[in-house]
């Protein structure tokens, strides 16, 4: 997938049993991930997402890491966001200028 890292700018991998993103660093120009009902647990892995300059939209719903936020969507949208602050989509919502999140009409 190197080849594809200089030009990619939207990636669609969910439910591919995912649980690392190492490498993920080399898609400079990627705008768009959609990577839900995958594996990634933690949010060292999590992180890595904010590697990525462009990166404005991520669907991240169904890993273990956002389940565990399952009866709080807005603690989860909160503490991604702090981690991938450049978001301006995640699963689904948008943020305002004060970090909540909307969701789209």
């Amino acid at each position: 997938m190197y080849f594809l890292a200089e030009t990619l700018e939207e990636l669609w991998i969910s439910y591919n049993l995912i649980e690392k993103l190492r490498g993920i660093r080399v898609m400079k120009k990627l705008k768009v991930l959609y990577m839900s009902n995958n594996l990634v647990k933690d949010w060292a892995e999590f992180v890595r997402l904010a590697e990525l300059p462009v990166l404005e939209e991520l669907v991240f719903v169904g890993n273990p890491l956002q389940e565990k936020f399952a009866t709080d969507q807005s603690s989860w949208i909160e503490e991604a966001t702090k981690r991938v602050p450049k978001l301006k989509k995640l699963d689904g919502d948008f943020p305002n200028k004060r970090g909540d999140m909307r969701e789209w009409r």
